[in-house]
């Protein structure tokens, strides 16, 4: 699952991490996570917040397109489910373009949205999640209990980068720990 979030800046931040998310009316930067099914990161990406998730994703997966490189075609593809802000036919062209034989290996979908029927038949309104994405919004909500992560408190994406891979190796060592 991929998924990103807008987070708010501190005076720290430096004018060139720093960008406008309209649609979250936040300033600060825009922390890209893809993770695996048990909500474990899987690629990592901080950018401006003015920075749209399309964007971001093509970056991240650009960014480790040798790990893509690397997967044999012969085993079953990676699926990223992601959710309905992303536009899936301009991330496969894009992909496309940067390396032909990648969606030989990838494949994108688009998590269900609960239709206003749907809904109605459940007796909800508003907004109603989807239980496939709540693995991604989990994994959010560990970083946001790093108390460095609630904002952008780094001068540089490359440090608030490594600040959100410190939070989750913490959180690995934690359950390697529990579980020993």
């Amino acid at each position: 699952m991929a998924d990103s979030q807008a987070v708010k800046n501190t005076c720290n931040a430096r004018v060139e991490s720093k960008g406008f998310c309209f649609y979250k009316a936040t300033n600060g930067i825009k922390r890209h996570l893809a993770v695996d099914t048990l909500g474990f990161p899987f690629f990592t990406l901080c950018t401006p917040a003015n920075v749209s998730d399309d964007m971001g994703l093509l970056m991240m997966l650009t960014l480790n397109i040798e790990y893509f490189k690397a997967k044999p075609v012969n085993i079953p593809k990676i699926t990223f489910l992601l959710d309905n802000g992303y536009h899936v036919d301009t991330l496969t062209q894009k992909l496309g373009a940067i390396y032909p034989a990648i969606m030989r290996k990838i494949r994108f979908e688009l998590s269900p949205k609960p239709s206003k029927a749907e809904k109605a038949a459940q007796g909800k309104t508003g907004f109603v999640p989807v239980a496939t994405r709540w693995v991604i919004e989990r994994s959010n909500a560990w970083m946001e209990r790093c108390k460095s992560l609630t904002k952008n408190f780094e001068r540089t994406l490359v440090n608030a980068k490594a600040q959100m891979d410190l939070c989750f190796v913490r959180l690995m060592l934690k359950r390697l720990a529990a579980n020993s």
